[in-house]
């Protein structure tokens, strides 16, 4: 006779479930961590696909170029508002230019652009991936000698890291532009105070640790929905969630690690 398993007591299935929650992570992490040594492999590996990787520039920065546009305007003109009211309270209503362009410069531009390119990108490099390895097209690929990380996972993760950094500049300059109209047209403030408030405030350092926080973040969340991508499983439905994690993961990556980026970059600077 088999022994029948004895069931666990009401009081240890919390502990049980934590448990096999950090055990599922650290399983996870690892897996990651594999996948992203084998990427740095890959990368450099002859043969070296030129063509693929403008392929991705084209779709992860040329076709977020719109929607960027676009948050960076209302967010710029929006921060100026809002700094406009709170400042004018205290007759300090001139700063409201390079307030708005520091906020932008550090943290609105990299943190906005990479949220938008995780749920835009990130989510489509994972549905792209995921349906191929689903329909067993990365299998062909591997039968025809073709690596799948270095011919997938490879560019889309270049492309990510590139694109991001200017993308989020592109951001800062329409945010500003936003901001200055608003701040000069709609709430009267004078041109020449506002521009040299901000030729006083704004440094070139401002604008480069914002770059660098994008540059990781392009490289967190090309890595991230590729990874996803790679391990889909139970066919349509596992793609529908490999994605819906991709988008999530990303998103939470993004603000984590632009806390540690912060606290690292202003002691750099």
């Amino acid at each position: 006779m088999s022994e029948q398993t004895r069931e666990l007591p009401a009081y240890l299935k919390p502990i049980e479930s934590l448990g096999a929650s950090v055990m599922n992570t650290i399983t996870g992490l690892g897996s990651f961590i594999t996948f992203l040594s084998k990427a740095f492999f890959w990368f450099v590996r002859p043969p070296f696909r030129i063509r693929l990787y403008f392929d991705q520039l084209y779709f992860v920065g040329n076709k977020s170029i719109f929607i960027v546009m676009l948050a960076g305007s209302f967010t710029g003109m929006v921060m100026a508002y809002q700094t406009y009211f709170g400042f004018k309270l205290i007759s300090v209503d001139s700063l409201v230019g390079p307030i708005t362009a520091l906020t932008l410069a550090k943290e609105l531009a990299p943190v906005l652009t990479g949220l938008i390119v995780a749920g835009r990108a990130g989510a489509a490099m994972t549905a792209q991936i995921g349906s191929m390895k689903v329909t067993e097209q990365i299998d062909a690929l591997e039968v025809m000698g073709i690596n799948g990380i270095q011919y997938l996972a490879v560019p889309r993760i270049v492309a990510g890291t590139i694109s991001l950094p200017m993308l989020s500049a592109l951001f800062l300059f329409i945010g500003n532009v936003g901001s200055y109209i608003v701040g000069t047209k709609f709430l009267s403030i004078d041109e020449a105070i506002y521009l040299s408030k901000l030729g006083q405030f704004m440094f070139l350092s401002d604008i480069w640790q914002g770059l660098i926080k994008a540059t990781f973040f392009g490289f967190i969340i090309s890595c991230i929905g590729t990874y996803f991508g790679f391990n889909v499983t139970k066919g349509a439905e596992g793609v529908g969630k490999a994605t819906n994690l991709s988008v999530v993961w990303g998103m939470i990556m993004v603000l984590i690690s632009d806390y540690f980026l912060t606290s690292f970059l202003i002691q750099v600077f």
